[in-house]
């Protein structure tokens, strides 16, 4: 029996649900395996028309039926053509979110990509809400996860970026920095590299100051904070260098001279990652229980409904999350 991967449509009224079938499209085919949508099934009927992709979209009944599509709706039917944002899409997001990780977490999808969700929107609905990332560790009981985003140039020069903190306002930055938050960010950034076989786990670890803080003259947490987690690290077998200014070490670390990078903060990470695979970036998270990929941007409000999304970075998530899915049914990792 083949095995399944989850797939969470994400916001309706957003480019979700299109990049989702356009990747399945794309998909299809290419290495016997099963594919769960989970979402609104009449809106993904009357989306799969609209597109002519023509996928043939069966209701999920057992495990053990031969479609290689599913759909599973696990709550109740969304109204027709709802505004951006609308507070029924994002409470049905998180349902659906909740589905597809209960599922990975009793091992009957082998993995869960999610499509974009709107925190806004979420918020905006009455839902406390910081990220999926956030959601789907809460609902795994943990703690330890890390966001990495990973994407290549067209040249297949790769970057892979642990962040340390995640969404948090750029004024409270340097006071959520802890060096037990370092150390995990570079722990799960090198086990990254192992899940990925890479010849190598070399992890190249930011400063959070200009220059990496000019040796305590433009800021200390260099010193006080990520110098000895990096230290802590390395003690532990790890192959971590820092911290490094973050202007330079992206240069080297996309030239090849490491193969993954710790930044300190959201935007620190990102830029430079966007700057090279905008189109096909993909966020993994690290240190949940079960494989968790998705598309590394966000709901395009103002081109849903259009049928001009880019599935490119969809389709490198269902892409990571089916290799690494592969290996660890080869592996056993």
């Amino acid at each position: 029996m083949s095995p399944w991967i989850a797939i969470t449509v994400g916001d309706v009224t957003g480019i979700g649900p299109e990049v989702a079938l356009k990747a399945l499209s794309a998909e299809l085919g290419n290495g016997g395996w099963n594919y769960l949508l989970i979402g609104d099934a009449a809106y993904l009927q009357q989306l799969n028309s609209r597109l002519a992709l023509r996928l043939k979209l069966n209701s999920f009944q057992s495990y053990s039926q031969q479609d290689p599509v599913a759909v599973h709706s696990p709550s109740a039917p969304l109204a027709p053509n709802l505004p951006a944002g609308a507070p029924e899409a994002a409470h049905a997001v998180l349902d659906w979110l909740r589905d597809g990780a209960e599922r990975c977490l009793r091992g009957e999808a082998a993995a869960l990509v999610t499509a974009p969700v709107n925190k806004e929107s979420i918020i905006r609905s009455g839902t406390s809400f910081v990220g999926q990332t956030e959601f789907l560790s809460q609902i795994a009981g943990t703690n330890q996860s890390v966001m990495m985003l990973l994407g290549a140039d067209d040249r297949q020069r790769w970057l892979r970026v642990a962040l340390a903190t995640t969404h948090l306002p750029l004024r409270v930055v340097a006071e959520k920095i802890e060096q037990s938050k370092v150390e995990l960010a570079i722990m799960r950034a090198a086990e990254a590299c192992l899940r990925l076989r890479l010849p190598r786990a070399r992890v190249g670890v930011c400063g959070l100051n200009p220059h990496a803080g000019e040796g305590g003259q433009l800021g200390t947490e260099e010193q006080t904070i990520i110098k000895p987690a990096v230290d802590a690290c390395c003690k532990k077998g790890i192959d971590a260098v820092g911290p490094l200014a973050a202007d330079t070490l992206f240069y080297y670390a996309f030239r090849g001279d490491y193969d993954a990078v710790v930044a300190m903060y959201h935007d620190q990470g990102l830029a430079p990652l966007k700057m090279i695979a905008f189109e096909s970036g993909v966020n993994w998270t690290l240190g949940l229980p079960f494989i968790r990929t998705s598309p590394d941007h966000g709901t395009a409000y103002d081109i849903a409904g259009k049928g001009v999304a880019n599935p490119s970075s969809m389709i490198a998530a269902l892409r990571l999350a089916k290799q690494l899915a592969k290996s660890e049914l080869v592996h056993g990792m």
